[in-house]
Parts: C-alpha cells; sequence; structure tokens
C-alpha cells in the first residue's frame, strides 16, 4: 500500500489528538447491530472492491455487514475527529502505522489483547508497527518497504551485477550515467516521500532520529549528496515524489531507482523496461539494511462492547494465514505472519528482496512516538539544504536536531 504518513502538519495532528482525547471515547455508533462501519483511505475503486470481498469473506459467516466509509488519505484523521464529535465512531478505524501514536495517546483505542486479538506469529517489525508505548493497538494485514529496482538491460550492458554496498552503488551509478540516462534516482522531496526514501541510508548507516546530528547520519546524506554532486542522480530529485521516481524509471532516463511496491502494478503493464528487485545497499558489505516498514494498521475505537467485539472477530478472521497471503498477493505487500512471509517469498520471487527487507525493517514512531512529524520535518530541511547546496551535511543535521529538540 502506498507511502501515505505525515501529510498533515504537526498542529493539526496536536488539535486531532486534544479533540480526540475527550471525543474518541464516544459511542461506535451504527444504527445498525449488524452493519460493522470501516472508516479507511480505499478510495480508489479497485482496492475499495478488494477490500469488500474479503471483509464480506470474514463477516459474512459471523451474520455481520461491513460498510466502507473511505476518504482520501490525508483526511482520515479529520473525519474520525468530526465523527467522534458527532458520537458516530466507526467500529474499525484503518490508520497509517504513522499516525497511530497520535490517536493512542489520547486512550481513546482499545488495546489488542483487551479485545482478543492476538499478535502471536506476527514479525516483530509489523507488531512495531502497530504499538504505542509498548502497547498493541493495531493490526496489519500486509506491509511494505523499499528496495532497489533495477534496469537488468542497462546493467547487463555495462557488465554489472545490482550494487550491495554504498561504494558499489556509486561505482555502479557512475557507469550506467549515459545520455539523458541517470544512473540513480530516488525521492527527496521535502515531506513523507523524501524522508521515507532516505531513512534506508541513515538508519542502515547507523543513524538515530532521537539524536539527528551523528556522524552515521551525516554519512547518509554525504551519500546522496556525492550521487548528485557527480552527476549519477539528477537534482531534480529534490522534487521529485516516488511516483515521479518511479515515471522517470520507466521513461528510461534513470538505471536504478528506490522504491517500493506500490509501483509494480504499472512497472508490469509497460513493456519498455525490464526490471527486477534487489535489496537496499548497505554501508559495508555483511551489514543488514534498515528500511522503514510502511502500511496500515486496523484499530479498534473504544465504545459499545459488543460492537467491539464484532468488529475483532473481523479482525481475526482478515489475519488469518490464508487471509492474509490472498491479500499480499492483491496489493503486493508481504503478508505481517512470518510463516505467511515465508510463503509469499516462494509464490513471488520477484519481490523476495521486499520479503527479506520488512525482516530488519522499522517503524518510524518507535523511537520517538509522537514527536514524529517534528523529527520527519527536520530530516527533510536537511536533505533539501544539502542536496541544493545551502549546507554540508554535518551543520544540516546540527541544525536539524535544534529543529527537532525545540519544535521550531
Amino acid at each position: 500500500m502506498h507511502l501515505r504518513s505525515g501529510r498533515r502538519p504537526l498542529l493539526a495532528m496536536a488539535m486531532v489528538g486534544a479533540a480526540v482525547a475527550s471525543a474518541l471515547t464516544g459511542c461506535a455508533a451504527g444504527p445498525d447491530p449488524d452493519t460493522i462501519t470501516v472508516l479507511n483511505s480505499a478510495t480508489d475503486t479497485p482496492e475499495h472492491q478488494a477490500n469488500q470481498q474479503f471483509f464480506d469473506r470474514c463477516a459474512g459467516p459471523l451474520g455481520l455487514k461491513v460498510e466502507q466509509i473511505s476518504v482520501p488519505a490525508p483526511q482520515v484523521a479529520t473525519k474520525a475527529l468530526r465523527m467522534a464529535s458527532s458520537d458516530s465512531l466507526p467500529d474499525i478505524l484503518e490508520l497509517d502505522g504513522s499516525e497511530l501514536p497520535q490517536f493512542a495517546e489520547t486512550g481513546g483505542l482499545r488495546p489488542l489483547d483487551d479485545l482478543g486479538v492476538t499478535t502471536e506469529g506476527l514479525s516483530d517489525s509489523a507488531v512495531s508497527l502497530g504499538s504505542f508505548e509498548g502497547t498493541a493497538y493495531g493490526i496489519a494485514r500486509s506491509v511494505n518497504s523499499l528496495a532497489l529496482f533495477y534496469n537488468t538491460e542497462l546493467l547487463a550492458e555495462a557488465g554489472l551485477e545490482p550494487p550491495a554496498t554504498w561504494d558499489e552503488l556509486r561505482a555502479a551509478a557512475a557507469e550506467l550515467t549515459r545520455g539523458d540516462t541517470y544512473g540513480m534516482a530516488f525521492s527527496a522531496t521535502p515531506d513523507a516521500d523524501g524522508v521515507y526514501q532516505f531513512l534506508p541510508f541513515f538508519w542502515s548507516a547507523g543513524g538515530d532520529e532521537s539524536r539527528l546530528d551523528g556522524e552515521a547520519g551525516a554519512a547518509a546524506l554525504r551519500l546522496w549528496q556525492d550521487l548528485v554532486d557527480e552527476g549519477s542522480a539528477s537534482r531534480g530529485v529534490v522534487n521529485w515524489n516516488q511516483q515521479d521516481v518511479n515515471d522517470q524509471f520507466i521513461a528510461g532516463r534513470a538505471a536504478m531507482m528506490i522504491n517500493g511496491p506500490w509501483q509494480v502494478p504499472s512497472l508490469s503493464e509497460q513493456d519498455d523496461v525490464d526490471w527486477a528487485v534487489a535489496s537496499i545497499p548497505v554501508p559495508e558489505a555483511g551489514r543488514n539494511p534498515v528500511p522503514p516498514i510502511g502500511g496500515t494498521v486496523m484499530t479498534v475505537p473504544k465504545g459499545d462492547r459488543e460492537r467491539e467485539r464484532r468488529a475483532a472477530e473481523v479482525l481475526t478472521c482478515l489475519n488469518t494465514e490464508e487471509n492474509q497471503l490472498a491479500w499480499a498477493a492483491r496489493v503486493n505487500n508481504v503478508p505481517t505472519r512470518t510463516a505467511a512471509a515465508r510463503t509469499y517469498r516462494e509464490r513471488h520471487p520477484e519481490l523476495a528482496a521486499f520479503a527479506d527487507l520488512v525482516t530488519t525493517a522499522r517503524s518510524r514512531t518507535a523511537e520517538v512516538g509522537t514527536r514524529w512529524p517534528v523529527v520527519q520535518d527536520a530530516l527533510a530541511g536537511a536533505f533539501q539544504s544539502v542536496l541544493t547546496g545551502r549546507a554540508d551535511p554535518r551543520r544540516a543535521l546540527e541544525r536539524a536536531q535544534r529543529q527537532a529538540g525545540t519544535g521550531e
């Protein structure tokens, strides 16, 4: 599922948190006791229909129906707030994992343990995605991350293997830069897309989001700076979101790119570029890549206990190994059950890199919780200032740390 976190300013989320603290505990209303309501961002018709099929599969045997209330991703939180103020909250609230702390902090979400929804058998990264301060409030059916997509024909012509280390990445990107084609493409926009793409390099180098001004983070920034300054990546990366990066790759203007499995449908539909997926390059051979884990989690707002019980039954059904595998295949994501993820890897070898990467992936909010939006803005400002030539990496991160520390 496409990354959608961090697209509201912190002030708006703070307002949501303050209001939800008093309103989120209102009754999860529904005039029909046999209808479960779900608030999500499945506005895309195929995704909405696919969701409905799985909801019906789980609700039908329970004598229930499911009604989806789908709004654009940036509007989910504000929609939930409006519903809370009128005591009409949904029975299931589906949030991006990075948004969950803002709601869990209010005390208005029911812990999964209270509902009898188990996270046993889920990957540690998936459990972290749905947790706040050690308590699990949300469960993800599938997750995604980032990997290195590459043009197999261009690498073969150059006699190259997919780069596994930063040194190999720089060398390969330089070798593959020819004519109108850059060797490497990534998103460095000053928002969630850019920060999501920076994190695999920041974290794999040992960067710490709770202390941004360390040398490890500066090393990651230097890598991006070198790729741009050496001409191996376009200076346009500061304006390219993840979809723009994919468009560059499909157009043949980038031999490699960092991107997620949400691009697989468009890549599969085109015939101009033969592509494959490899792991994220790491600073040194032998290190594990540490990308961010992305996806949505389903939560149950506090309300009528019988409605909560029924919502929990639907969640349990959605997260069986069979249903997770089927859903993951529909959305090109990786199941969160470790056994299902292994099976998915065997069935979809072309996406095996993603199945491997989510095992070492991290939640963006695990360390800083509700402070993540401020940290995200500070990191975005750092790499933007470096890539546009206004600052060196160390000074940029020192400024980012001051910004993240003060919230300014």
